[in-house]
């Protein structure tokens, strides 16, 4: 994912030109590769008429350039959905064709979403997963807007597979930072700074999790100890915000029985 990032305050312009490339003048080649339309996502307003672009919170302007996508990534703050996220929920109910999901059961009123039974690897009308009350998964938003339920899917559409997605099994989920969130997805350490994970396997420990842009980290292993010191190592990492240096030395304290 090609990002590029910069900071605002709530009530600030915002020019997507400054990190996404302007979109090419009437009257250009027409056979050149136009960009998809502007996307906000959130903490971003649009205003109309004029159509100027605006900040509601405070935090990371961000910019993905290959969907020419616009948000503001927030420590803090409400989750609201975005198509294409990543996110863990937790089932509260079902019905004969969808499960209820809380993607946020502590907010006021909870966030939650619309899971099809039939939005998974393989499932029919006769063969479908067992979604019952209190089981987590990992799902994609498929669907995100205004006054509509967002909807989520655990199937890649375009090859039909799981790809990772669906209930997730055992394991213990952990709540982070939505900044943390989005650092832990990123899949370079360079570019997220984040090298806990990597100094947790190099300590031999073994382990998997899962990343919920709407602030949970689903971590999973055999050793129960294990589950907990992650957990720990990602809440200290994201809390004191530990560059890598410290990230390292954390993770070597918390294996010798320290801290």
């Amino acid at each position: 994912m090609d990002v590029a990032t910069r900071i605002v305050l709530p009530g600030d312009d915002i020019d997507p030109t400054e990190l996404l490339p302007p979109r090419p003048a009437s009257g250009t080649d027409k056979k050149s590769k136009n960009p998809p339309p502007l996307r906000l996502g959130p903490g971003l307003r649009q205003l109309l008429p004029s159509g100027q672009v605006v900040s509601t919170v405070s935090g990371e302007l961000a910019a993905d350039r290959r969907k020419n996508l616009l948000w503001i990534e927030s420590e803090g703050g409400r989750y609201y959905p975005t198509t294409g996220d990543l996110v863990i929920g937790q089932v509260l109910h079902t019905t004969a064709d969808q499960a209820i999901v809380a993607l946020a059961p502590h907010d006021a009123p909870p966030l939650r979403a619309v899971l099809p039974v039939l939005s998974f690897a393989g499932a029919t009308r006769k063969n479908r997963p067992d979604l019952h009350s209190g089981t987590l998964v990992y799902a994609r938003v498929a669907l995100a807007a205004k006054h509509l339920d967002t909807e989520l899917e655990c199937v890649d559409t375009m090859t039909g597979k799981s790809e990772g997605l669906g209930p997730l099994l055992g394991g213990m989920v952990f709540p982070v930072s939505q900044l943390m969130a989005r650092r832990l997805l990123m899949a370079s350490a360079d570019k997220s700074g984040v090298v806990v994970l990597a100094a947790l396997g190099e300590e031999g420990l073994s382990f998997e999790t899962a990343v919920g842009r709407n602030g949970r980290l689903w971590i999973n292993s055999e050793d129960t100890r294990t589950v907990v010191l992650v957990g720990r190592a990602i809440a200290a990492t994201d809390e004191q915000n530990l560059d890598a240096k410290q990230q390292r030395a954390l993770v070597k304290k918390l294996v010798k029985g320290g801290g």
